[in-house]
């Protein structure tokens, strides 16, 4: 068992990532949001810093294609096009006017945008859909490469032009698979390697995979009504952390 941990783990820090893996799947596809945020404090407490982020990225690439794939009926294949033509401008171009920012300023700014598309949905329904898409595909992918857990942009936009709860997680998780594999083309290209993590990332996926399916399950035996308060609710205390976080620095 030795063999396949990573030299700075234990046994107990592989098995309690896989179990958050699985937990964090679940949670993110019930309610909509919050999974991939979670999921990477919980792996910055155990992990290098240099590591957290593009391990993160390959356990939410397998989080987001299995509930793509378990969920594809209800893709909303309108967006595909133009979310994936924002995110490749966006991983081309990558962080140097975002690094120049001020890290409290990044997360107000977030925070609070955040709060305004979550309580008026009718802005995250402004312009064309296509343009719309794609302008958050751009920002999802630039500031992923960096801070990882880009879900929370997306999620209020795919909210607000989702008829159907089961179109919000499905269109979700294949939008976040897109910014995933780009994040991981711009990690190869500057030659990062998790050759020591990929023990841990097959097995962080594969539970991940199976908390997708029980989360689809339980979404299947939610009301609409109540997954939107759910979504709205994780949406907004996210978003009061990023803004507590940025009054703490």
């Amino acid at each position: 068992m030795e063999a396949i941990l990573p030299a700075d783990m234990s046994l107990l820090m592989f098995v309690g990532l896989t179990i958050a893996s699985f937990c964090t799947a679940f949670i993110g596809l019930y309610t909509g949001t919050a999974g991939g945020l979670i999921l990477l404090a919980i792996m910055a407490t155990v992990m290098p810093p240099i590591s957290v982020v593009p391990a993160h990225t390959f356990v939410q690439l397998g989080s987001g294609l299995t509930r793509a794939m378990l969920m594809w009926r209800w893709i909303m294949r309108g967006t595909i096009l133009p979310f994936l033509v924002g995110a490749m401008l966006g991983a081309t171009l990558g962080a140097r006017t975002f690094v120049a920012l001020p890290q409290a300023m990044l997360m107000g700014i977030l925070g609070g945008f955040i709060l305004v598309v979550t309580w008026l949905p009718n802005l995250g329904r402004l312009g064309a859909e296509r343009g719309r898409f794609a302008v958050v595909g751009f920002a999802a992918t630039f500031l992923g490469v960096f801070v990882s857990a880009t879900g929370t942009i997306v999620a209020p936009f795919v909210a607000s032009a989702a008829p159907d709860r089961r179109n919000h997680a499905a269109t979700l998780g294949a939008l976040m698979t897109l910014v995933h594999i780009l994040k991981l083309v711009a990690f190869t290209a500057i030659g990062f390697s998790v050759w020591d993590y990929v023990p841990l990332i097959i097995a962080m996926v594969a539970t991940g995979s199976v908390g997708n399916w029980l989360g689809e399950v339980a979404l299947a035996r939610t009301s609409e009504k109540r997954f939107r308060i759910i979504l709205q609710i994780g949406l907004t205390i996210l978003a009061l952390r990023l803004i507590w976080n940025a009054l703490a620095i």
